[in-house]
């Protein structure tokens, strides 16, 4: 059994609105809503999926939608902004246009490593960057959405290195090295750039040292992060692994789309998801989306879900 870790699988968030979150991701972004549930461990309140044109792993940035949760403060301990992928270069320069067409507040494109990205965030606060492909290698990326409003060619296909920013930070450096098995391919003062998997964009993550105030969740903030592994062999593999190293656990837990395994270390909340079944099991690939689904263990209670959350149209 296996253990490796295959690169990034999704970031879930946290938003103030479904409704314009989901005109941004997709109006704006050009990403494709995939699918439209509830959160299985609060079942009165949306979890939203956009990704590629197929829901696939590594493509995922997802979104809980927690009534009168509170908005999240920027600091220190927290994953603080998530990546990702276009092309290439040009594709930042059109997206530098459409975020001037649509208001999104943005820093320019810049440099970072040796890539070209570009900063920019949502309105409730949630911070992103695109990263650029340009000569890029390692984990390959997903596909663009065919029928979104970005071209094909310009579009966000896939998930890039996700920025953590913590104050211990030799001590967190030390855990993705031993117990995740990241490969430091880029150390500057107190930052490196650790590869997962085959790496590249769609398999990095950054890691700053700041000392400054403590972060705290809320909307405009990320919830978690995952990283993919292969099946429900390598899930059990990993159980078995954080019980050896005396890391405490959720267990194997199943979430229909994917089986998960989550563990905290420290304030980062670090989630192994496997790449199926997938999200393309329960609904027609062309109406992904457009309706609330639930996997079997809630579709008894779906009378009393739909009562419950708050209804906004995702026909497209």
């Amino acid at each position: 059994m296996t253990t490796e870790l295959l690169g990034i699988h999704h970031v879930t968030a946290m938003t103030d609105n479904a409704m314009r979150n989901y005109d941004f991701m997709t109006d704006v972004l050009g990403m494709r809503l995939v699918k439209k549930t509830v959160n299985q461990d609060d079942i009165q309140t949306y979890h939203t999926f956009f990704a590629d044109d197929v829901g696939s792993p590594g493509t995922d940035m997802t979104f809980f939608d927690f009534p009168n949760n509170p908005k999240g403060i920027r600091g220190t301990n927290s994953i603080s902004r998530t990546g990702l992928r276009v092309p290439d270069d040009a594709a930042l320069e059109y997206y530098l246009e459409r975020f001037k067409e649509f208001g999104v507040k943005n820093e320019g494109i810049k440099e970072l490593f040796g890539k070209k990205v570009l900063p920019f965030e949502e309105s409730d606060g949630q911070r992103y960057q695109l990263f650029s492909d340009e000569n890029n290698e390692g984990v390959a990326p997903g596909t663009p959405w065919k029928n979104g409003p970005v071209p094909e060619d310009k579009a966000i296909y896939g998930l890039g290195p996700i920025e953590i920013t913590v104050s211990y930070y030799d001590d967190f450096k030390q855990v993705l090295t031993s117990i995740y098995d990241m490969k430091p391919v880029i150390e500057e003062d107190d930052v490196t750039v650790f590869d997962v998997g085959d790496g590249g964009n769609g398999g990095q993550v950054i890691l700053r040292k700041d000392e400054t105030k403590q972060g705290q969740q809320g909307y405009g903030e990320v919830h978690h992060v995952s990283f993919r592994v292969a099946d429900h062999n390598a899930i059990k593999a990993w159980e078995e692994k954080y019980n050896e190293l005396g890391v405490g656990h959720s267990g194997n837990v199943d979430r229909f789309y994917f089986e998960a395994l989550y563990a905290r270390v420290g304030h980062i909340l670090i989630e192994l998801s496997t790449d199926g079944p997938g999200f393309m099991g329960d609904e027609p690939y062309e109406t992904l989306g457009e309706s609330l689904a639930l996997p079997p263990m809630l579709e008894p209670k779906r009378e009393q879900i739909e009562a419950q959350v708050r209804h906004f149209d995702t026909t497209r």
